[in-house]
């Protein structure tokens, strides 16, 4: 009998070391998932020292459009909003995604930007309608930081009872001061070549960065204003194999989902990091990047995901 136990002890780590994964491990994330995925696939090699992994940056959007125009094929794809896969990547490109955190839309800027002694979460909008401002945000068309802008604007509108605001504050944001994502603003804001610029709550915090916490009714945080937030749409260009000259994404609480793309080149290996990053331990790396954990993760889709996942 002890020799029974011994072996029922051992067997599972055994069995583990067996099914260790090597080779290539090629990730697509949104730019605000750049530096929680970097921190995750550097976890998961210290665990998995044969994997050789390398991360691509870039808006949501753009990161799936790599998957239907180009036809280059990562191992996971990571993105700020789940629409974007459930819109744009299933049926063809994937057929499952899981939701894995929640973030909010923030005002992001310096001690040097005008105004900066007075702006809060009521006078935002003002503040930005000033002569000289310099704000940018990120290309609707590329990242959902960027529709999601467009959002905030029109929620804006109907919040401050302030008729045709949403134009105005478009008008605000010119599009020499537009950039492929938000992360890319950043430097930006901290060089000083803007006043005010689009984020999210994650980056502001991780970066240090002063941020107007706006309110709920308007930052696209809360479930429970899911319906006042679907107020607010935006209709982006669809990709050009779709057939569709446009996709509309109305507004919601923020979503961020992660897949494997049905021909991702290594399933194996890509299953073994999204356990990782679904896990305990990969969680709290999310976390500790400034994002709010779900309480409850959806699995969705009509394909069948990866075994325990959650």
């Amino acid at each position: 009998m002890k020799w029974l136990i011994v072996l029922l002890l051992v067997t599972p780590h055994c069995l583990v070391a067996q099914d260790s994964v090597k080779g290539p491990l090629v990730v697509f994330n949104a730019g605000s998932l750049a530096k929680p995925f970097s921190d995750l696939l550097k976890a998961f090699g210290a665990t998995h020292p044969d994997v050789v992994s390398a991360q691509e940056n870039s808006g949501s959007l753009e990161a799936a459009r790599k998957l239907t125009d180009l036809g280059k094929i990562p191992d996971v794809i990571g993105v700020a909003d789940y629409g974007v896969i459930a819109k744009l990547l299933i049926p063809q490109h994937a057929s499952w995604y899981a939701t894995f955190a929640r973030n909010s839309m923030v005002l992001v800027y310096s001690d040097q930007s005008i105004g900066a002694k007075e702006i809060n979460p009521q006078n935002w909008w003002q503040v930005l309608l000033r002569p000289g401002i310099r704000a940018g945000r990120s290309d609707p068309a590329l990242d959902p930081n960027g529709y999601r802008a467009l959002m905030v604007f029109q929620l804006a509108e109907k919040f401050y009872q302030q008729p045709g605001l949403a134009g105005k504050l478009e008008q605000a944001f010119p599009p020499r001061y537009m950039r492929p994502k938000e992360a890319d603003l950043t430097a930006l804001i901290q060089a000083g070549e803007l006043d005010y610029s689009w984020s999210y709550a994650s980056i502001a915090r991780t970066a240090g960065l002063r941020y107007v916490d706006l309110p709920d009714e308007i930052d696209l945080s809360s479930p429970k204003l899911a319906d006042q937030y679907a107020r607010a749409s935006v209709r982006i260009p669809a990709d050009r194999r779709s057939g569709r000259d446009s996709v509309e994404f109305r507004g919601e609480p923020i979503v961020y989902a992660l897949t494997i793309p049905t021909k991702a080149p290594h399933p194996r290996t890509a299953e073994a990091f999204v356990r990782f990053v679904l896990s305990p331990e990969g969680k709290a790396i999310i976390q500790q990047n400034g994002f709010t954990l779900l309480e409850q993760p959806i699995l969705a889709g009509p394909g069948k995901p990866p075994a325990g996942l959650f």
